[in-house]
C-alpha cells in the first residue's frame, strides 16, 4: 500500500532529488510547505498535492488529517540545517516518521534530545547517508574492514563544488544556520570517511573560511588529509579550462577511488531502504555532526598534515 508524505522546504534546492524518490517508489506526496513560492516542480511529481506558505496553515493541515484517521505516514525535510531539529520535531509529534536531508542537525546533543521523542512518540527518524549506499565505498569498506588496523591508509579527499556570490548571501553562508563549509557540503564525505575507515581518532584544522576548509583527521585505518571549497578558483587549472566547476577526488596510498558516478542518484534508493526498515537512524549520524561540531569550534593549527591543496592556498 503506497505511503502518504508530506514535505518541507519543497523549494529547496535538494527537494527535486526528494519528489523523485517518493514517486519512483511509489508512493504518494499530500502536502508541501515552503515560504518560498517558487514551486512548480511539484506539477512535474504530485500536482495534486497540497501547498503551504505559511507553516502554521501547514502544521494546522497536518493535524487535521491526523485527526480524520489519514495521519501522514513520512514528513521529508530539506528545510535549512538550523531548522531540521525543529522540523524532525514536527514530524513525529505530528505522527509521522521523518526523512532529514543532510546534515541531521548542528550540534550532537540534538540527536539526545531527538531519541527521547522517537522513545516518546515510537516513531523513528530516519537519515539520507547516501554514500553508505554507493557500491564503490561498499566494496571500499569491505576492503578495508578486512585489513588490520595496524598500518593506516594515507588518504586524501578532496571536494570542489562552485558556488556564485548568492551562496553567502543566503542562510548557506551564515555559520549559525548552516554550520559553515564543512557542515553544508562536507558532512556526508566525513560520515563516509567514517564508514570507511573506523572511529575517529585525531581531528586538526588547518584552515577555516566562509568559502574553503581544510584539516586532517586520523582513523582506525586511515590519515586522511580533506580539503572542502566553493570558489571556482580552487578547480584545478586543466579542469577549469575545459569548463569544469566541480572537482571531486578520493585517493587512498595514491590510488584513485572513483564514486563520482551514481553520486546523486542514490536518494531513490535510500528510501527503499527506509521503507523496507533499514534506514540509518541518529546515531549513525553521531560520528559525522560530531566531526563537524569540532571542526566548527576548533583553533586553526599552522603545520601538520596539510593537504596539498591547502598548502597552495595558506602560503
Amino acid at each position: 500500500m503506497a505511503k502518504t508524505f508530506g514535505l518541507i522546504g519543497v523549494a529547496g534546492y535538494i527537494a527535486p532529488r526528494h519528489l523523485k524518490a517518493i514517486r519512483e517508489t511509489g508512493n504518494d506526496l499530500v502536502a508541501a510547505f515552503d515560504p518560498n513560492d517558487s514551486v512548480g516542480i511539484i506539477d512535474s511529481h504530485f500536482p495534486e498535492a497540497d501547498f503551504f506558505t505559511e507553516y502554521e496553515r501547514f502544521d494546522r493541515h497536518v493535524d487535521l488529517l491526523r485527526r480524520r484517521n489519514q495521519a501522514i505516514d513520512y514528513v521529508s525535510i530539506c528545510s535549512p540545517n538550523y531548522l531540521h531539529d525543529s522540523h524532525m520535531r514536527f514530524a513525529l509529534r505530528s505522527g509521522a516518521n521523518a526523512i532529514c536531508e543532510k546534515p541531521l542537525v548542528l550540534n550532537p546533543w540534538n540527536i539526545d534530545g531527538l531519541a527521547e521523542i522517537e522513545r516518546d512518540t515510537g516513531k523513528r527518524i530516519n537519515t539520507i547517508l547516501q554514500l553508505r549506499l554507493h557500491p564503490a565505498i561498499i566494496a571500499l569498506r569491505d576492503r578495508m574492514q578486512a585489513t588490520s588496523t595496524d598500518h593506516k591508509v594515507d588518504v586524501d579527499l578532496t571536494y570542489i563544488t562552485s558556488r556564485g556570490h548568492w551562496y553567502l548571501q543566503s542562510w548557506k553562508g551564515d555559520e549559525r544556520k548552516s554550520g559553515g563549509i564543512a557542515t553544508n557540503i562536507g558532512v556526508h564525505f566525513f560520515d563516509m570517511l567514517h564508514f570507511v575507515y573506523g572511529g575517529l581518532q585525531q581531528n586538526v584544522v588547518h584552515l577555516h573560511e566562509p568559502t574553503r576548509a581544510a584539516g586532517f583527521l586520523e582513523y582506525e585505518r586511515a590519515r586522511v588529509r580533506w580539503f572542502l571549497s566553493i570558489d571556482v578558483n580552487d578547480v584545478p587549472r586543466a579542469e577549469r579550462e575545459m569548463g569544469k566547476r566541480t572537482y571531486r577526488a578520493l585517493e587512498a596510498n595514491g590510488e584513485s577511488i572513483e564514486f563520482s558516478d551514481g553520486f546523486t542518484d542514490l536518494h531513490t534508493r535510500s528510501y527503499q531502504e527506509i521503507l523496507a526498515g533499514r534506514g540509518f537512524g541518529l546515531e549513525e549520524n553521531r560520528v559525522a555532526i560530531e566531526t563537524v561540531a569540532s571542526i566548527r569550534q576548533a583553533a586553526v593549527v599552522a603545520g601538520g598534515e596539510r593537504h596539498p591543496f591547502a598548502a597552495t592556498v595558506i602560503e
